[in-house]
């Protein structure tokens, strides 16, 4: 009998630290809140596919919303049993088609995409947005950042002429207040241009904060912008 209730107690046990390590596995510092810029996504060797719903517009798209820790690594996949539902966004899926759109081969209707972007990042902000949240926030933060705007009013235009990154990261700081990351891709000529942009948020996706850690990588002192 007392064999019977010390298996029962070390079971009991092992299911409590798995919920207890699925509960950390949700926790995170902040988010990298990433936007790209279209015209770059595809001047490149790879090229790109527009979305079944047309040509996006000459505006930077969200890529996503990403949990990260201040040491640099991030949680991903963290609940395999919360899987993308679009019925949970069918209210958000107009705004997501203009601003969330899928640049990738073969052309799509977007949902894939967000399917990856939830199931791989969203999954591990649970603690704080559901899947409504999550794709809500993302929306807010980018009507919130208006990119495009905060470049263009210090005359950094998408243009392919090549601007200096420093001032890049000065335009953008000046219009948001907060210091962003630049990523760079090259084109098909092997000329680095503005690929991704970067800023950071706090664990409830409310607010704007400086950067705990930037990713690696850099860019060249000139980067091109280039059309779309």
């Amino acid at each position: 009998m007392e064999s019977k209730y010390s298996i029962l107690l070390s079971l009991l046990m092992l299911q409590c630290l798995s919920l207890l390590c699925v509960s950390q596995s949700q926790d995170f510092d902040f988010f990298y809140f990433v936007q790209q810029w279209p015209g770059s996504y595809c001047d490149t060797k790879q090229s790109c596919c527009y979305p079944n719903t047309g040509k996006p517009s000459a505006d930077f798209g969200i890529h996503g919303l990403w949990p990260n820790y201040k040491d640099g690594s991030y949680p991903s996949n963290c609940d395999p049993n919360n899987s993308f539902n679009q019925a949970k966004i069918s209210n958000l899926i107009n705004d997501m088609q203009k601003n969330w759109p899928s640049l990738a081969c073969p052309s799509s209707n977007n949902i894939q995409f967000w399917r990856h972007e939830w199931e791989k990042h969203g999954t591990c902000s649970e603690s704080a947005l559901n899947q409504h949240g999550y794709f809500d926030t993302a929306l807010n933060l980018k009507g919130k950042t208006n990119l495009l705007k905060a470049l263009k009013s210090a005359g950094i235009n998408p243009d392919g002429n090549s601007y200096n990154l420093q001032n890049i990261k000065i335009a953008i700081k000046g219009a948001i207040g907060y210091t962003p990351w630049i990523e760079c891709n090259v084109d098909a000529s092997g000329n680095s241009q503005l690929y991704q942009i970067y800023l950071c948020v706090d664990t409830s996706g409310s607010s704007l904060i400086e950067c705990p850690v930037f990713p690696k990588g850099k860019c060249g002192s000139e980067i091109e912008f280039p059309s779309f």
